[in-house]
């Protein structure tokens, strides 16, 4: 598959203002927290209500989850062991410190001491939070949840809708038997793949790593021999991605299966929503044409799905 390289591409992802500029880029815009206009707008819930209509259809349930989520939970998982470098925390302002230790304007903070002990943190993925939803529970061998939530991640730079310290991230979640668990990916790899090329939007497969285990365990062995993780990217960019934990949060978080009281096994497909904006305006050139290319792939993959037409592979 060819892809395109960016000179190759179209318009930048973020439409400018009268002066050319983007609004990632505008005066008083925090680096890391762009911000998107109408046209934007409606093609991040395009795609959103898109891949939430994948999951309905397969059988998922919509649930909303907080935007924040216990440190102390996160912790039990390993979060802060295997990604500290994406960590971010929240705590509220200690109100006797502040007086003596007032917000800094020379550097745009709160210093440490003014602040109470960081009890909440702001996960980077969605499904942290259905599997802790779902703590203690039995669930059916077959269970599926989609859900759409703010992520947060600190990065060493940003970069418009590409890189973002704060963005939304729409997961499908597979919670249930192995047999379950692998056929989910499977089923939405095809479906990506599929969706990609209807887009005609060039992407590639690529094996990645996310630190599931201990480094030393012998299931991290296992790991890099069997992936858990592939992306799917854009030139550069990762804007999709398929995963499989087998069952590390099924023991963490005491999720048991009906049908043999054994761990639950889970999987999830993800997919970083600003991100596909800054692909498809690349690739298409406009708020409008890319948000067109979407509207066309969706039809014919429907009319696919029904027989009317071939299928897209």
């Amino acid at each position: 598959m060819t892809v395109t390289t960016p000179a190759q591409a179209g318009a930048p992802e973020t439409v400018g203002d009268s002066q050319g500029r983007p609004r990632s880029d505008r005066p008083g815009t925090t680096r890391g927290l762009p911000s998107l206009g109408p046209e934007g707008t409606r093609l991040l819930r395009l795609l959103d209500d898109t891949f939430e209509g994948w999951g309905t259809t397969a059988g998922a349930r919509p649930m909303t989850m907080p935007p924040l989520l216990p440190a102390a939970d996160l912790a039990r998982l390993d979060y802060y062991d295997n990604f500290p470098h994406q960590a971010v925390v929240a705590a509220p302002l200690d109100l006797e410190r502040r007086a003596t230790t007032p917000f800094c304007e020379d550097t745009g903070c709160f210093p440490s001491d003014a602040l109470e002990p960081a009890a909440l943190g702001l996960p980077s993925a969605s499904c942290y939070a259905v599997y802790l939803d779902h703590q203690g529970t039995r669930v059916a061998d077959d269970t599926l949840v989609t859900i759409c939530s703010w992520c947060f991640r600190k990065e060493t730079h940003y970069e418009g809708m590409r890189r973002q310290l704060g963005f939304r991230m729409r997961e499908i979640v597979a919670i249930g038997a192995r047999e379950h668990a692998e056929a989910h990916l499977a089923d939405f790899t095809a479906r990506i793949q599929a969706f990609a090329t209807a887009l005609d939007l060039p992407l590639r497969k690529e094996a990645a790593c996310d630190p599931f285990f201990d480094k030393g365990s012998s299931k991290a062995v296992l790991q890099r021999l069997t992936p858990v993780k592939y992306e799917f990217l854009y030139e550069d960019l990762a804007i999709a991605s398929v995963n499989t934990h087998r069952n590390f949060f099924g023991d963490r978080c005491d999720i048991t299966l009906e049908s043999t009281g054994g761990p639950a096994f889970t999987s999830c497909v993800a997919f970083g929503l600003e991100r596909w904006l800054s692909a498809l305006t690349r690739r298409h050139g406009s708020w409008e044409s890319a948000t067109q290319a979407v509207r066309d792939a969706d039809a014919r993959m429907r009319a696919g799905a029904s027989g009317t037409a071939g299928p897209v592979i």
